[in-house]
């Protein structure tokens, strides 16, 4: 069994994944986009509204990892509002400074929940909210004694 984070950009998708290439070293998989699905007006019909030329090319379906970790994303229903509320993703890393690059990209256009430092638990902790209001944990963890 396996739980993976599933995230909606409400329409922001494309922008994220080069965010997160540029940021965290994400790397790209799969990506499939609403004009690709097969029955996009039923799924539509399902979701409640109508299918529109604009949603053709927003992402339904994408993935990318980050190390050994799959996310998986979508354009969502494209509201423009995504909503991260009561979830963080935590990176963990073994090199302080690939830890603060991140740290640092993320910060663009985002907001710093705790600033990078020194903890009882941690070489270096640090929480930061992304442009898109996602909220990430990134860690170098305190050598075992």
């Amino acid at each position: 069994m396996l739980v993976q984070p599933y995230l909606f950009f409400e329409g922001r998708c494309e922008e994220a994944l080069e965010f997160y290439k540029k940021t965290i070293g994400a790397k790209p998989g799969m990506l499939m986009r609403f004009k690709d699905n097969p029955e996009k007006d039923k799924a539509a019909a399902s979701e409640g509204c109508a299918p529109t030329p604009d949603m053709d090319e927003k992402v339904m379906h994408a993935e990318f990892t980050v190390g050994d970790s799959l996310i998986m994303v979508s354009d969502g229903r494209c509201s423009g509002k995504p909503q991260f509320q009561g979830v963080a993703l935590s990176i963990s890393y073994e090199d302080v400074s690939a830890l603060e690059k991140a740290f640092n990209g993320l910060t663009e256009g985002g907001q710093v929940m705790m600033p990078l430092s020194q903890t009882f638990f941690a070489e270096k902790f640090g929480m930061v909210t992304d442009r898109f209001g996602v909220l990430w944990m990134l860690i170098k963890p305190a050598p075992h004694q």
